[in-house]
């Protein structure tokens, strides 16, 4: 006589599906909830780690295998969620009040697309369903809003109790906050480093972020003033470093990696920009403008993950000048896609961490 369906048997036939990147049981984790069982039906929740989770499909498809060994089990109704995990505090460091991890897309130099990278990575985050602020922390030369379709933001200062405080901009499911809202168009920004510090600091902790998965900082490039602040001030989930596969930028950006290490903040893993660029003609074509290769043998020197290739191509040149990111513009391009999937490997490493 085989055992009664009912809830237990239902989590005892999912205690051995793990979540890939965890390595842990689903039952353990709590991710299985609200069991319920009518008649020859089984449903459950499924609480995922990340809106972002690259392996949604994996998971579920195990998990109604395994119900569906039940006797008796005719249908299996999954209802997918998702929890982002709070990062770990660190004495030493304040956190943002309903910001559960802050990242930092960062570089070796100017000019290897970073800006591109955090932008589109918040916005394909967002389209998850996750809540998203980006921070744009290249203070001398802010070019978020433009690349985000705010060039014309207005943003709003109100009284707090602590001081001003800022209502960041918003568009495509992301909140943000920048210089370019607060100076002129051609107005350039001559300060030194403690000022500069002072604005990053205020930008932490003096806008209204409300509650968020993700908080990505923007990077300038180098490894100056900047990252110095950000990464002394706040407890943060990790980074990842941005580069060409052209020697230059490599070398640039193994010494802005090294510097976050230094710093003990995690390296999420390598973004190498303009990987080969796919002509609007011949989009069977590649040509590997800056080299090839270079990405993927830095990670391993170094010992991290490389967490994509994207490749260029005009429309996503076109979707920063014109403010509609390429991830919005032109989902189904190559572009697009490397981009999604580097947002879904940093939200899975975040994730990751955060329950290690």
């Amino acid at each position: 006589m085989s055992d009664p369906l009912d809830s237990k048997a239902v989590l005892d036939v999912l205690r051995p599906v793990q979540d890939p990147e965890l390595q842990k049981s689903l039952v353990e984790l709590n991710m299985i909830r609200n069991v319920a069982i009518d008649g020859d039906r089984v449903s459950f929740t499924l609480v995922l780690t990340t809106p972002a989770c690259p392996l949604r499909e994996f998971i579920v498809e195990d998990c109604e295998k395994a119900v569906r060994t039940l006797p008796g089990v005719e249908t299996v109704n999954i209802e997918v969620t998702a929890e982002t995990p709070q990062q770990k505090a660190l004495p030493d460091r304040q956190g943002i009040d309903g910001v559960k991890n802050i990242l930092a897309i960062s570089s070796g130099k100017g000019g290897v697309g970073k800006s591109t990278v955090a932008v589109n990575v918040a916005v394909a985050l967002a389209q998850t369903g996750a809540k998203v602020g980006l921070l744009d922390a290249d203070i001398y030369g802010p070019n978020d809003p433009a690349m985000l379709g705010l060039a014309d933001a207005e943003v709003m200062v109100r009284q707090g109790q602590n001081g001003d405080v800022l209502e960041p901009a918003f568009n495509y499911g992301v909140k943000l906050v920048s210089m370019a809202f607060l100076i002129d168009k051609d107005q350039p920004v001559i300060w030194r480093g403690p000022m500069l510090n002072g604005v990053i600091r205020q930008f932490l902790y003096q806008v209204q972020w409300g509650e968020l998965d993700y908080l990505i900082v923007d990077m300038p490039p180098g490894t100056g003033d900047a990252q110095l602040t950000v990464a002394q001030a706040v407890p943060m989930a990790g980074v990842a470093i941005v580069t060409t596969p052209q020697t230059v930028a490599l070398l640039d950006g193994r010494k802005g990696l090294r510097m976050f290490q230094q710093l003990n903040v995690p390296v999420l893993g390598i973004v190498e920009n303009m990987s080969y660029f796919i002509p609007p003609d011949l989009p069977d074509k590649q040509y590997d403008i800056f080299g090839s290769g270079g990405g993927e043998k830095t990670a391993e020197e170094l010992g991290v993950s490389l967490l994509g290739c994207i490749p260029l191509e005009i429309n996503l040149r076109e979707g920063g000048d014109s403010g509609v990111p390429i991830v919005i513009g032109h989902p189904e391009s190559a572009s697009a896609k490397a981009l999604q999937e580097i947002a879904r490997q940093i939200a899975a490493k975040v994730s990751v961490a955060a329950l290690a």
